[in-house]
């Protein structure tokens, strides 16, 4: 969500940031030692990896429940939690980027890389483990991850003909970012509060006892990694 740009802006005047891509390119270029990759990322770069870290730890605690008691909510209920800590994460690296004036070509990747397990792949397996567990399911829920990854892929190419505004930041994100997935995931905490949950998730299930069984709600996934891949859509940045 807080893609990092390789200038920062003061008083006015751009300080281009050359001198210190050209050093981690040779940090990681080089044979430098078995440590280099470490020694070649900034403080907001360990800071993404958390943001990663979230997005795994909740993949885990989904499928922690899965192998559970259905009736135990213990590890979903972390899963749900883990995705928005993995937001905040996303939000501070790039805060710490501008505060150290340090920008990084590997964190501008690091983050898309972090986005995508953390907002992508973590709201589709907390999906499986509520209970969209049809064959439909799993396909409208990989079709989702799959916008995501493109909709990353894309912001990469493009951030550079994106408008900027006064400090050097693109005035808008081109579709919507996908942290906007969260929306899901806390519709989803409210129906576990509600136990609303496995066979009893709301609408329940269309085409029931067929090859095209799915659940209506999965549409949600549906809209959003068509939202993700907009072309048209422009959300102003905060």
């Amino acid at each position: 969500m807080s893609k990092r740009t390789s200038s920062t802006v003061s008083n006015g005047v751009v300080k281009d940031s050359t001198a210190a891509v050209d050093k981690q390119k040779k940090l990681l270029s080089e044979e430098t030692g078995h440590f280099s990759l470490i020694r070649a990322m900034h403080l907001a770069d360990l800071i993404t990896e958390l943001n990663g870290f979230c997005g795994v730890m909740s993949i885990f605690s989904s499928l922690r429940y899965c192998l559970g008691s259905p009736s135990s909510h213990g590890n979903l209920w972390l899963a749900m939690f883990l995705m928005p800590l993995g937001l905040f994460f996303d939000f501070m690296d790039g805060k710490v980027a501008r505060w150290r004036k340090k920008s990084s070509l590997m964190g501008q990747e690091l983050d898309s890389l972090a986005d995508l397990i953390s907002f992508g792949v973590a709201p589709a397996v907390s999906a499986f483990a509520v209970g969209l567990r049809t064959p439909a399911d799993h396909f409208l829920l990989t079709f989702f991850v799959l916008c995501g990854l493109t909709r990353l892929a894309r912001f990469n190419i493009t951030v550079g003909n994106v408008p900027k505004d006064a400090t050097g930041k693109s005035k808008y994100f081109e579709g919507t970012p996908i942290p906007t997935s969260l929306s899901i995931t806390f519709l989803m905490s409210y129906w576990i509060s509600k136990g609303w949950i496995l066979e009893n998730l709301p609408l329940g299930t269309w085409a029931t006892g067929t090859i095209f069984e799915f659940h209506p709600v999965v549409g949600l996934f549906l809209l959003s990694g068509i939202c993700m891949t907009s072309k048209t859509i422009h959300i102003p940045k905060p």
